[in-house]
């Protein structure tokens, strides 16, 4: 279990940057904060970095905002709920930034530099590396030169030169680096704005963060840290990065720069907005998430979020990279879907079937979702599958309506029977449905399943479908009847094509 000894409660923080849509990994790292303060009755804190004005992307906040409520991971304090250490927005506690890299400068421990971006662009391509500390080295004559002049500065940190920083990461053991290799990074930026590196640091302590959780990219800025709170004299919170999340084939970070396929040809998504799109339910998202770098045991893949809870140590989780096996998604949704009520079901297809431009009732909605249920495996996919259920009319195509080894004859004939013999039941339900057209297709010499795919298409407009006669009670028999006419007429005019020809 984490030690959580240095603090009577546990707290972590989210803390994402409104640069654009969230990206599929910081939800994990979102979801494992959330997990592991609800596992010790924590405190889940959302923090808003929005520091690099340059990349700041309206909407995106609200867009963050939406997309972890969605998910149903909630936070204890942060934007819309308040708490006793915010703001919560980076850009509305500049002042206190301004104070402690001024605070930093007082006691020698950064200083400003005035290099300018062309020097700083020639330095790197001449050197490959990093800063050559020029200003720290600057005489105070320097120093009062550039001062008189108002020449714009940096703030930059006075990283030690020698020695080594040992980081005690709790998934991955101590990290040791050679600070004679590490940069002087800038804390605070010439706009007044500072670095992730500065506000991250300030407001973890000042938020009283006891854990840090955050994505294995950020280990490299780990001593720099590490050594801010040194000079700050301050306790560093406990940190541990997650394991990186692969690409489903295991080469390379799942990136939205790079478009991934997964194993069966899928495109994979990699913004949480797309996901929701979609048709992916946040149940199997938090669920497969979940899995990706940590493990539940006993070989089990489908689990509940308060079954996750008790179990949620930071022990299960691998430090290794992990895949992202797309497909295994689409399974637990699928999944996932099984699960719900045919009310709940009904609710959730509304929203696709609404955005395809149709106009679904509740009452057939009730009636469909039990048939489409165990075919689907995203919401979306009830638009394809069932969306003529909502239709006026459907446009089957003429080969589509010849059954198998039929001819076109023979097909206008089975619709034409198949219509007499529905005009003739005392009652149009899906029993006596399949009871008479069963007894059509024997007393046609055809298979049933002939007539039973010529009459698909003809109610449905398209070769797959839930199951016919269900299918056909819910459209109702006079729909049913002004289908199989529309679809007689459409091979009737094949019929005459071929004699013109």
């Amino acid at each position: 279990m984490a030690d959580t000894s240095n603090n009577n409660t546990v707290r972590v923080r989210f803390a994402p940057s409104p640069t654009g849509p969230l990206h599929i990994g910081g939800v994990r790292t979102a979801l494992f904060n959330w997990l592991f303060a609800r596992r010790h009755n924590g405190i889940f804190i959302l923090r808003i970095e929005d520091t690099d004005r340059n990349r700041y992307v309206p909407g995106s906040l609200e867009q963050i905002i939406e997309g972890l409520k969605w998910l149903g991971l909630y936070w204890d304090e942060g934007p819309e709920v308040g708490g006793p250490y915010g703001p919560y927005i980076q850009s509305q506690r500049l002042d206190l930034y301004r104070k402690w890299a001024n605070w930093l400068l007082e006691h020698d421990k950064a200083y400003k530099c005035y290099c300018s971006k062309e020097r700083l662009e020639e330095l790197r391509k001449a050197r490959g590396s990093g800063y050559d500390r020029r200003c720290r080295y600057l005489t105070e004559e320097e120093r009062r030169a550039h001062e008189e002049a108002g020449d714009p500065f940096v703030i930059r940190f006075k990283m030690p030169l020698e020695g080594e920083t040992v980081i005690n990461d709790l998934i991955r053991g101590p990290i040791t680096f050679h600070n004679e290799r590490l940069q002087d990074l800038i804390l605070l930026k010439s706009d007044g704005y500072p670095t992730y590196h500065l506000a991250n640091v300030v407001d973890d302590h000042l938020m009283r963060v006891t854990h840090i959780m955050r994505a294995s990219e950020w280990i490299p800025t780990a001593p720099l840290h590490y050594q801010l709170y040194k000079a700050f004299g301050w306790e560093m919170p406990k940190i541990a990065h997650l394991p990186v999340i692969l690409n489903p084939n295991g080469k390379g970070k799942l990136s939205k720069r790079t478009q991934a396929f997964s194993s069966s040809g899928h495109k994979v998504l990699v913004l949480l907005h797309e996901y929701r799109e979609a048709g992916y339910l946040p149940e199997a998202i938090v669920n497969f998430l979940t899995n990706i770098g940590w493990s539940f045991g006993e070989d089990r893949e489908i689990f509940s979020v308060e079954e996750t809870i008790p179990r949620f140590e930071l022990e299960r989780i691998n430090p290794a990279g992990a895949r992202f096996s797309f497909d295994k998604l689409v399974w637990l949704n699928g999944i996932y879907i099984r699960k719900k009520s045919p009310e709940e079901l009904a609710e959730l297809l509304r929203e696709p079937l609404e955005k395809a431009g149709l106009r679904p009732d509740k009452e057939t909605l009730l009636k469909v979702a039990p048939l489409v249920q165990e075919r689907i495996k995203t919401l979306n996919e009830v638009v394809d599958m069932a969306g003529f259920f909502f239709r006026e009319t459907v446009e089957p195509a003429p080969k589509d309506l010849i059954g198998k080894k039929m001819t076109v004859e023979q097909s206008i004939e089975a619709l034409r029977r198949a219509a007499d013999v529905i005009k003739s039941l005392p009652e149009f339900n899906a029993q006596t449905l399949e009871e008479a057209l069963r007894a059509l297709a024997a007393d046609m010499s055809l298979k049933a399943g002939q007539l039973f795919g010529v009459l698909r298409v003809a109610v449905t407009g398209q070769k797959v479908s839930p199951p016919l006669f269900e299918t056909m009670e819910i459209v109702g028999r006079d729909r049913v009847l002004e289908r199989l006419e529309k679809a007689e007429k459409i091979l009737g005019q094949e019929v005459e094509k071929g004699a013109d020809e």
